[in-house]
């Protein structure tokens, strides 16, 4: 039972991100702050790093449900789905190098920012438990 709560935890904190991302893309894109299709190259670095930290936000809020959700371990299951977005992210910044999506350093900075904000999030979600317990 505890590996299909784990699992659940890890599935519900990815969907949460993807929902998230895709939601606000597709609001920034009807709204034409966001083109269709490939980022700028130059000349939208303000509104890449927007793009950048709403993703890092969802992402930590991502993790904080897994960690959450999870039975025992919180922090583990928050670096799980971390070291899952980490991948996506590699394979994303490897895309980019391939087909020139957008500027080189918005992917990077997924990979790099993908584990530490599964962090926050388990962190995030263990003070929550802590708090709790305590109350």
């Amino acid at each position: 039972m505890n590996t299909v709560r784990s699992v659940g935890a890890v599935l519900a904190g990815l969907i949460l991100i993807f929902v998230l991302s895709i939601a606000t893309d597709e609001v920034l894109h009807a709204t034409g702050v966001m083109p269709r299709g490939a980022l700028p190259m130059r000349g939208a670095e303000g509104l890449i790093l927007g793009v950048l930290v709403y993703r890092l936000i969802y992402s930590i809020a991502g993790c904080y449900l897994a960690a959450r959700l999870a039975p025992p371990r919180p922090m583990r299951h928050a670096l799980v789905l971390g070291a899952i977005g980490l991948l996506f992210s590699i394979m994303g910044a490897l895309a980019n190098a391939q087909m020139q999506l957008g500027p080189a350093w918005y992917p990077w900075a997924l990979v790099v920012l993908s584990l530490p904000s599964a962090w926050i999030g388990g962190k995030l979600a263990q003070r929550r438990r802590l708090t709790s317990i305590t109350a």
